[in-house]
């Protein structure tokens, strides 16, 4: 490809063009997610293992106790974020999460303080 081509590839605003790198980017932030929770290392990066971890969970959301879950996951990963961020700056006292920093533009729907 030369450079005209190249160039024009990364400014390509074309509908379909941006919808698919921001999935793409989407796809990169979850599966950073998962590496991060040490979820590869812990099974040993067997693709069968994660996806029915990721099918058990799922399956618990669609119980009766799915807000709860929510909840419950919700403030770990916020507290998990939030250690993560302050073993960054290098603050004392803090242990290091295995979790990754809150990524740019996420947010969540209700942020719950976690109790430590």
């Amino acid at each position: 490809m030369n450079r005209l081509a190249a160039q024009r590839a990364r400014h390509d605003t074309r509908e379909w063009q941006v919808k698919r790198r921001e999935r793409t980017r989407h796809l990169i932030e979850l599966g950073g997610l998962i590496m991060k929770a040490g979820l590869v290392e812990l099974v040993d990066d067997d693709r069968a293992v994660l996806l029915r971890l990721l099918v058990e969970a799922a399956g618990r959301l669609h119980g009766a106790d799915r807000e709860q879950a929510l909840t419950l996951w919700r403030r770990r990963g916020m507290r998990a974020f939030a250690d993560d961020a302050d073993a960054a700056q290098g603050s004392p006292g803090t242990r290091r999460s295995t979790a990754p920093a809150m990524p740019s533009g996420t947010t969540t729907a209700s942020p719950v303080k976690s109790e430590r």
